[in-house]
């Protein structure tokens, strides 16, 4: 069940965002090539702020007159606390690494936080066309259907996943996502490494992973994917237990019957 407050979102704002993220969906995969993009780091730098640029350009309007009053959270990779209100955190490219080195594992995600809760959530895949929904209080769903966590209660069983929130992370962190990865490599089935999150977390919503953890507080990779998790009924904390919301500092999605497990494991690390 989900922990979240429920959200009026009306009759039309869902519906409204949704076709709002598809169109931008279209932009970024009218741009994306199977092969890579950019040899210097400088260059790969451009191609991924070009395609940020051209998806803000058709999707930050409609998303701010969808929501009249709301805000826009204009730093991509930031992460901590918002001020009051509502919010409009996005990644115009989620994976955005990916998609210039023609790989397919990138998403638009357009998330409404509103003192710093997800409320509302749309991740849209332009590649297969699925797109996953949230709604605080109303669930969660891929293309329409229902999604439910996964019923497994065992981390020795566990598909389980983490990667790097963003590059040029400190020292510190990529020492505690190596000694993360080795001990659920020791405590669970098998670790995935690899980004973005939401690409991950969606996986976790739909019972097709078991949990997701990041020692990053990056808002906008972790925002959509925490409302899905927590709307299909999975359990959405800090390294310490607490709930999550935008202020924690660390991150962790899972199934309800492995989360303790997972906690035990992760938190002496945090």
């Amino acid at each position: 069940m989900s922990t979240a407050m429920p959200f009026d979102a009306g009759t039309t704002l869902l519906s409204d965002v949704t076709a709002a993220v598809k169109t931008a969906g279209a932009t970024l995969r009218n741009r994306y090539t199977p092969h890579a993009r950019g040899v210097s780091l400088d260059e790969v730098v451009g191609e991924i702020h070009a395609n940020d640029d051209a998806v803000l350009a058709v999707l930050r309007e409609p998303l701010l007159r969808a929501r009249p009053g709301s805000q826009w959270a204009e730093d991509e990779l930031a992460g901590g606390a918002l001020p009051p209100g509502e919010w409009w955190v996005v990644d115009p490219a989620e994976g955005n690494i990916n998609h210039v080195h023609g790989m397919e594992d990138w998403s638009v995600t357009a998330t409404l936080v509103r003192d710093n809760q997800p409320v509302l959530t749309v991740v849209h895949l332009p590649l297969t066309g699925d797109t996953y929904t949230a709604v605080a209080g109303g669930g969660a769903h891929l293309n329409g259907r229902p999604l439910k966590a996964s019923a497994k209660n065992d981390l020795a069983a566990a598909l389980i996943g983490t990667g790097q929130a963003k590059p040029g992370e400190d020292e510190r962190t990529f020492r505690r996502i190596g000694d993360s990865v080795t001990a659920m490599l020791v405590n669970g089935l098998v670790v995935r490494v690899s980004v973005p999150a939401t690409m991950q977390l969606i996986h976790v919503a739909a019972g097709r992973m078991d949990a997701f953890w990041q020692f990053s507080d990056v808002r906008s990779g972790l925002v959509a994917g925490a409302l899905l998790v927590s709307e299909a009924g999975g359990t959405v904390t800090d390294l310490a237990g607490e709930p999550w919301n935008t202020t924690s500092r660390d991150f962790l999605a899972a199934a309800p019957g492995i989360h303790a497990s997972a906690l035990k494991v992760l938190s002496p690390l945090a």
